[in-house]
């Protein structure tokens, strides 16, 4: 049977061969260091995991509401007003499986045939793939690694067409780290205003933020603003809860009631038990999640100085999220390659590191290196690194 356009039009994700290919030489019992994750090391909170047990125990085991709990909504709208002194009504939040459920229908509804959406690059990998399956078309612009990966004002308006419906903000940024400041922000805002371009604004890496560094929502910086965006937010990355997929949208009450209707015909709700736990991730203490925070910037800050020895490997210093994305041109280069898919293809084969290749992110002389993982592992993969390039270039 023939398959859907909608479908056949999706991008392979680039990942999938070398995280198939990792996996398979692990099993084959080659010691194996996968630094792809996209996920915290860290298990889940045990408050949080006793507040799902509990909700069990108590048969909260039903269909709940489609946009989800009025207690998990609560919770999150006193999570807006303590964190960003932003204030929102029940009606303009929607609870959803996950982040990317919340993206993902969000394109759905505000998205005709055609409709062009600004994606600045590097990107989270699914970013185009939801456009295209909302019908719309992704415009890609390219956040320049001397400006820290990030789009300019300029480079904005010039992507705006009479077709343009939105643009993504994504701060902290997957897969780059970088952070876009409120001066950055208010330019790129006063742009969206005046074009009446929706504001997307992928906040999902807010608590992963290290040294001075703070994170702005462009949604703080004026009651106009504030209207024009769509935050997207969720527990997975700040509280270790990928596997529980809770996320959620916060914004105007037309669009979250359209999103609201869509998803009571795909997914019903979120699980319920997910939400119960939820609650008690915004409601419950918050050390977890500063030890978190703390774990990640140690590591950051020991295995930055090491990869930048590596030859070949120049990297921005990550403001944020748990990624380091170096640019590896230079090592392909030195190693003898093409190009940096195939340095990766081999720096799996031969010293058994795997690692994400920029290509996917829109970025091919760049690589993601997560450390989401133990300090012992990410030196050890790091020295594996350097050893794999200083023989290349004996």
């Amino acid at each position: 049977m023939e398959l859907a356009n909608r479908v056949s039009s999706l991008t392979p994700s680039t990942t999938l061969e070398i995280t198939a290919k990792a996996k398979a030489l692990k099993d084959a019992g080659h010691d194996v260091i996968g630094l792809g994750a996209g996920e915290p090391d860290f298990n889940t909170p045990q408050h949080i995991i006793e507040a799902a047990v509990k909700a069990m125990n108590e048969g909260q085991t039903k269909y709940t509401p489609s946009g989800g709990l009025v207690a998990l909504k609560d919770a999150i709208i006193e999570k807006f007003k303590k964190d960003q002194n932003l204030t929102y009504a029940g009606n303009e939040i929607i609870v959803c499986v996950g982040a990317k459920h919340a993206l993902y229908t969000l394109f759905q509804v505000i998205l005709n045939q055609g409709d062009e959406v600004i994606i600045p690059t590097p990107y989270w990998v699914s970013y185009p793939e939801f456009v295209k399956l909302a019908e719309g078309t992704p415009v890609l612009v390219e956040g320049k690694e001397a400006n820290d990966f990030k789009i300019t004002p300029e480079q904005f308006k010039a992507a705006i067409t009479p077709k343009t419906k939105a643009v993504v903000i994504n701060s902290p940024s997957n897969p780059t780290g970088m952070i876009y400041t409120a001066e950055e922000l208010k330019a790129l805002g006063e742009i969206a205003l005046e074009h009446n371009i929706l504001i997307v604004s992928d906040e999902i890496y807010e608590k992963l933020v290290y040294g001075d560094n703070v994170h702005v929502s462009i949604a703080t910086l004026s009651p106009e603003l504030k209207k024009q965006t769509i935050i997207i937010n969720g527990v997975s990355k700040s509280h270790s809860m990928t596997g529980w997929r809770i996320g959620y949208a916060a914004g105007d009450s037309t669009i979250i009631k359209a999103m609201t209707n869509l998803a009571s015909h795909s997914t019903s709700n979120p699980t319920s038990i997910s939400q119960y736990a939820a609650i008690a991730a915004y409601t419950g203490p918050q050390e977890p999640v500063h030890e978190m925070k703390k774990a990640f910037e140690e590591r950051l800050n020991k295995i930055y100085e090491q990869l930048m020895e590596i030859p070949g490997f120049q990297c921005v210093k990550p403001q944020g999220a748990f990624y380091l994305f170096p640019n590896a041109s230079e090592a392909a280069r030195l190693a003898g390659y093409d190009d940096v898919d195939s340095l990766v293809k081999a720096l799996l084969d031969e010293e058994k590191v795997a690692i994400i290749p920029g290509s996917g992110f829109g970025a091919p002389e760049n690589v993601r290196l997560s450390y989401a993982t133990s300090l012992d592992l990410l030196e050890k993969a790091v020295a594996r690194i350097k050893r794999f390039m200083e023989n290349k270039i004996k």
